[in-house]
C-alpha cells in the first residue's frame, strides 16, 4: 500500500469516527484530505469505492444510512461502540510491563511499534505509566539489519547481504532463505538455509554490512516444522559453521534448568546428595562459554565429564562466593 493511500485512508476513518451524523460521499471528499485531487468526479467515486472495500476487509464496521427521511442519499460513519476495543484489565505488574517495554528498545522502528502500542491501550483506558523509575534501565539495541531481515522473515522472502567473518577483514556476499531472528547473549541472531553452502547457518546481525536485499517472490520461504531457533544459534555460540568440540555429561535436578535440558538428550537417572534428578549428554561448541551458563545454574546442574569443564564452574561458583564474602564485610 503507498504512503499516500494509507494516509488517506487513516484520514477517512478518523472523520468518520468523529461524526455522529452519516456523512455524504461529497462531503467526505470535501473534508478528507486526499479526496480533493480526484481528477474528476469518476475517478473521486472510484477511489471511494477502493477505500470503502479495503475498510471492511480491515474488518472496519463501516455504516450506511440517512440522517432522515428527506435526505436524498446516503452516508457514512464508524459507530464507536463497534470499531474501539473492549474492556482491558492488566494488573499493574502487567501495565509496568507495557511501560518498560517502551523503553527498553533502543531502535527507531520497535519504539515506533512500543509506542504505538502504548496509545492504544491509552485508548482503551488502561492506565500504563512509561515514566515510572526503574532499579534497572534495560536497553535493547537492534541492528540495522534487523528490520529488513525481520521483514523478510515475516514476507517469507529470500535475502542477499554481505558478511564479515569473525576475526577476518574479508567480507563476502551470502544468499539466506531466513527463518526467524533471534536474541541470545545480548545479540541479534539470524537463522536460516544458506543457499551458498546449502545448510542451516546463523549470522550475527552486527556483521551484516551494506544493504539487506529481498529476493525473490514472497511466501517462497518456510521455516521447518519442528526447528528451535534458539537452540540452534546457543549451542553453535552464534557461529556459522557448528563443530561440536567434546560432549559433557551434566547432572540436572527434577524440574529445574529447563533450558539447560532442552539443549541435550537425557540417557539416565541419578541420585546426587539425596535429590534425584537426570544425566544428560549435551555437545559442546564452545566449553569455555559453556562453563559460564552452567555455573549460572548453581546447584540445579553438575557436571560429572569432562572434568575440564567441571573445573572451569566449580572455579566460577568459588569466585562468586568469594565477592559475596567480600560484600558482606564491608
Amino acid at each position: 500500500m503507498s504512503t499516500a493511500r494509507a494516509e488517506r485512508l487513516v484520514n477517512l476513518v478518523l472523520a468518520l469516527l468523529s461524526t455522529r451524523q452519516y456523512l455524504t460521499a461529497e462531503r467526505i471528499r470535501g473534508i478528507v484530505p486526499g479526496y480533493a485531487d480526484a481528477a474528476s468526479d469518476d475517478a473521486f467515486f472510484r477511489t471511494f469505492e477502493r477505500d470503502k472495500t479495503e475498510l471492511r476487509e480491515l474488518g472496519i464496521p463501516l455504516e450506511t444510512g440517512r440522517n432522515s427521511v428527506f435526505d436524498p442519499v446516503e452516508g457514512y460513519r464508524i459507530a464507536r461502540r463497534d470499531y474501539e476495543l473492549g474492556e482491558i484489565d492488566l494488573a499493574p505488574d502487567e501495565a509496568a510491563a507495557v511501560g518498560l517495554a517502551v523503553r527498553l528498545w533502543d531502535s527507531p522502528e520497535l519504539t515506533g511499534q512500543a509506542q504505538g502500542a502504548l496509545v492504544k491501550l491509552r485508548a482503551a483506558g488502561v492506565e500504563v505509566d512509561d515514566q515510572a523509575p526503574t532499579v534497572i534501565e534495560p536497553r535493547v539495541r537492534a541492528e540495522p539489519a534487523f528490520a529488513p531481515m525481520l521483514a523478510a522473515v515475516q514476507a517469507g522472502q529470500a535475502v542477499r547481504f554481505e558478511y564479515r567473518r569473525s576475526g577476518s577483514p574479508e567480507r563476502r556476499i551470502r544468499t539466506l532463505e531466513p527463518w526467524g531472528v533471534v536474541s541470545w547473549r545480548a545479540r541479534w541472531y539470524v537463522v536460516g538455509h544458506d543457499r551458498d553452502r546449502d545448510a542451516t547457518r546463523c549470522f550475527r546481525l552486527s556483521r551484516v554490512t551494506g544493504k539487506v536485499t529481498a529476493i525473490g517472490k514472497p511466501g517462497t520461504v518456510v521455516r521447518p516444522e519442528g526447528v528451535n531457533l534458539m537452540q540452534l544459534v546457543s549451542v553453535t555460540g552464534g557461529g556459522e559453521d557448528p563443530a561440536p568440540v567434546t560432549t559433557a555429561r551434566l547432572w540436572i535436578a527434577d524440574g529445574r534448568a529447563a533450558g539447560v535440558r532442552r539443549r541435550g538428550d537425557v540417557v539416565g537417572r541419578e541420585t546426587v546428595a539425596g535429590e534425584e534428578g537426570d544425566v544428560v549428554e549435551i555437545g559442546l561448541y564452545f566449553p569455555e562459554s559453556a562453563a559460564d551458563w552452567i555455573a549460572a545454574q548453581g546447584p540445579d546442574v553438575l557436571v560429572l565429564e569432562p572434568d575440564v569443564l567441571a573445573k572451569s564452574v566449580q572455579h566460577r561458583l568459588e569466585a562468586v562466593l568469594a565477592r559475596a564474602g567480600q560484600g558482606s564485610g564491608r
